[in-house]
């Protein structure tokens, strides 16, 4: 596969609100979402209105193409609405559906930042799909999908979208750089601590990582990290709980790396654009990074691989994912023909990954074991053995919700990670400034 968008571009879609620059987050958009609650749609069939389906450009322009003519293919049943597609460009995306829903003139289905459900529904303008998932566990089309994705999307009032795609944080590693330092490929903390030992004698990164203007990867490597380490920023509950023995040694663990040499000093203001470059002149041996990190460099030569899942310092294991969705709005011709479509679309889209126009890792396991998709070795093996241990931002929960979007790539954990990335800090100062800076976002 080719042209897979920048992971600066992905960490722009992620959220919704965050994605608008509006720092009151959910509560800046309250006055124009409330209009929706006195014009919603019918909420049930029979309209010869069409059902506007939303999408976002997920890939080159080959995949908008592939994802219209599905859609156009789509033949309701009787009494239902034919679908219509309609790209809507990354550019200002968030205000794109803003002004559209408060104006009744937004989309029945969509794609879109994977928070932005979560955010719509605290307004009133989401479908609950609990009616349409109920109906794939009947069909069994539900055992389609990979474990804990669609529970990934419920909330204490429902289940918010269903799932569509996933994004994940990896270990990637250049075999020759690795061979050259006369080191094996890491399995635990302890042998990336000493693998990264010996790269920095080659004047090698064993930590490729950044936290610059636009880029995410730094701080979604934190979270990924105390995840893997068996912490997290929330409790079981969902309160914000970030000073804890198990945050505590991580953050002393990268201490540990950035002593060792294995982080590059300029890390901290490195952009996506910064960090390729690194990677492309290899100057990184490890590092974390999504699962498209060839296609991102344009890179063929089968160098850069996935390692297994790293075991940390108590034996867990763990990465951080996101569950991309596909969700539902109350203005629609008709909520039969909305979750008739979807399901529909979803049966339908293993096309997307068949042309190769489909970028994202698949959600349906059925999708997995297309052939297509099984010829990228790399991203089978994320598949296969980190999906299984990925969590959300929940981490030792399970719900999410709107201020997630608030949380995730927002100045807060910029500001923790360019501290801890620098290795000059108290991990106990670092992490108690990052509760009061989070707590401060979700209240």
């Amino acid at each position: 596969m080719a042209n897979l968008p920048s992971d600066s571009l992905r960490m722009s879609r992620r959220g919704f609100l965050r994605a608008t620059g509006v720092v009151a987050g959910a509560a800046a958009l309250a006055p124009i979402l409330a209009a929706c609650g006195d014009s919603g749609g019918t909420g049930s069939g029979g309209s010869s209105d069409p059902l506007k389906y939303w999408d976002q450009p997920w890939g080159p322009a080959s995949y908008n193409a592939a994802a219209q003519k599905i859609t156009e293919e789509y033949k309701p049943a009787s009494g239902l609405p034919a679908a219509t597609y309609q790209v809507i460009p990354w550019a200002n995306f968030a205000q794109t559906y803003s002004s559209a829903i408060a104006s009744n003139t937004g989309p029945a289905v969509s794609s879109g930042g994977g928070f932005q459900a979560f955010q719509y529904a605290d307004q009133g303008a989401i479908a609950y799909a609990d009616n349409l998932i109920a109906s794939w566990q009947k069909s069994g089309f539900a055992d389609d999908f990979l474990p804990g994705t669609i529970e990934s999307l419920k909330t204490d009032k429902g289940y918010v979208a269903v799932p569509s795609q996933l994004d994940m944080r990896v270990w990637w590693y250049r075999k020759s750089l690795l061979d050259q330092a006369g080191v094996a490929v890491p399995t635990s903390w302890e042998e990336w601590l000493t693998a990264s030992e010996a790269l920095a004698k080659q004047g090698i990164y064993g930590f490729g990582t950044g936290s610059g203007t636009g880029n995410s990867l730094g701080a979604q490597a934190m979270v990924a990290m105390l995840i893997n380490n068996g912490g997290g920023i929330f409790d079981p509950d969902g309160k914000v709980d970030v000073v804890t023995d198990r945050n505590l040694e991580t953050v002393n663990f990268i201490a540990e790396l950035a002593k060792a040499g294995a982080i590059d000093p300029a890390a901290v203001s490195y952009t996506t654009d910064n960090l390729q470059t690194q990677w492309k002149s290899k100057k990184i041996g490890i590092g974390v990074y999504n699962a498209g990190l060839p296609e991102d460099l344009a890179d063929t030569s089968g160098d850069l691989l996935v390692t297994s899942p790293l075991t940390a310092l108590h034996g867990d294991q763990g990465t951080l994912y996101w569950v991309n969705n596909l969700m539902m709005y109350t203005n629609t011709p008709s909520q039969p023909g909305s979750e008739a479509f979807l399901t529909y679309y979803l049966q339908n889209y293993y096309q997307l990954w068949q042309q190769g126009v489909f970028p994202a890792l698949p959600v349906l396991k059925s999708v997995i074991a297309l052939p297509e998709f099984q010829k990228n070795t790399q991203k089978v093996k994320v598949i296969n053995e980190w999906q299984p241990i990925a969590k959300t931002f929940a981490a030792l929960g399970t719900n999410l919700s709107a201020v997630i979007a608030q949380v995730d790539g927002g100045q807060a954990l910029n500001e923790f990670t360019q501290t801890v990335l620098s290795g000059d800090f108290d991990a106990n100062a670092a992490l108690n400034k990052l509760q009061t800076d989070i707590s401060a976002l979700v209240k």
